[in-house]
């Protein structure tokens, strides 16, 4: 199936490396395919999907800006997955931000996010989940049992 939306990153040279980076980093992914205007040119566009999502970058010719306003959210299932797409991320010049955020190497940005954030972020017990995100904001990479420990106010 060809989905109707894709997001597309901008770079100016780096599509397909980054690509095929990005797909040897988060789990169940996979490189689709390069347009290339000759048969051993560089790429202009290639497809990729991150865990079944969809997604193209384009090789522009000049530089290309990316900041927060755009972020590649990935929910991680538990520790031992956050610190592995996090450090894989941020090898090769990548830099941690604050609360789950890091910009990587190409400089697009990511949100790590253990799955058991956003369950305690929306928990009915308002209290309980104000702790846990007051504690989240004190952390760079998320640290999942520390956060459990302040949802249970422990």
């Amino acid at each position: 199936m060809n989905p109707k939306v894709r997001t597309c990153l901008a770079f100016k040279d780096q599509a397909e490396e980054a690509a095929r980076f990005y797909v040897s980093v988060i789990p169940d992914s996979v490189f689709e395919g390069a347009f290339r205007r000759e048969p051993n040119g560089p790429a202009i566009m290639v497809s990729f999907t991150l865990a079944g999502t969809p997604y193209q970058a384009l090789n522009m010719g000049r530089e290309t800006i990316h900041n927060e306003a755009f972020s590649i959210s990935v929910m991680t299932k538990d520790q031992r997955e956050t610190d592995e797409i996090w450090e894989k991320l941020l090898a090769n010049g990548g830099a941690a931000i604050q609360c789950s955020w890091l910009k990587d190497r190409f400089g697009i940005c990511w949100q790590i996010v253990p799955e058991a954030l956003p369950r305690m972020f929306m928990h009915e017990d308002r209290a309980a989940a104000e702790r846990a995100f007051q504690a989240m904001l004190g952390m760079v990479k998320i640290d999942v049992a520390a956060v459990e420990k302040a949802f249970e106010g422990r």
